[in-house]
């Protein structure tokens, strides 16, 4: 099928499939005119690489876990390659989610000690209300 077809299909623009393409996600062929010519599996691995990018991960961790992939949810086969990439993905989400938590407290423990110092009208009404009242 053409990119216009398989775009239909799967709802995903032609330049998003070009660019799957590109990072080596999706490998259609060409036709005698030069078009590329998708197979009826692509709009499968259309759907797995959505479901995939929709779950965090990037397109390179994607390509790693692609052949472990079957069906459109996608069902992923417990090969190494998907295992490591899963295992480093939640790995670097649990760090970052930890250095929100760390910016998180800090920022409270900012806020609630700037708010002790501000002037009574300004803890109850917030920013604008001090630069409004009276001097």
């Amino acid at each position: 099928m053409l990119i216009g077809e398989l775009s239909r299909r799967t709802g995903v623009p032609a330049y998003r499939l070009r660019y799957y393409e590109a990072q080596g996600l999706l490998e259609p062929g060409r036709g005698a005119n030069g078009y590329r010519d998708y197979p009826d599996g692509a709009v499968v691995t259309v759907t797995q690489i959505r479901r995939l990018l929709d779950a965090g991960l990037s397109t390179r961790e994607i390509a790693l876990i692609l052949p472990c992939a079957s069906g459109a949810v996608p069902v992923l086969e417990p090969c190494p390659e998907l295992l490591a990439a899963l295992r480093e993905r939640l790995r670097g989400l649990d760090e970052h989610i930890d250095t929100l938590d760390r910016s998180r407290r800090a920022l409270r423990d900012y806020l609630d000690t700037t708010e002790r110092q501000a002037p009574e009208g300004a803890r109850e009404h917030g920013p604008a209300a001090a630069e409004s009242a009276p001097a």
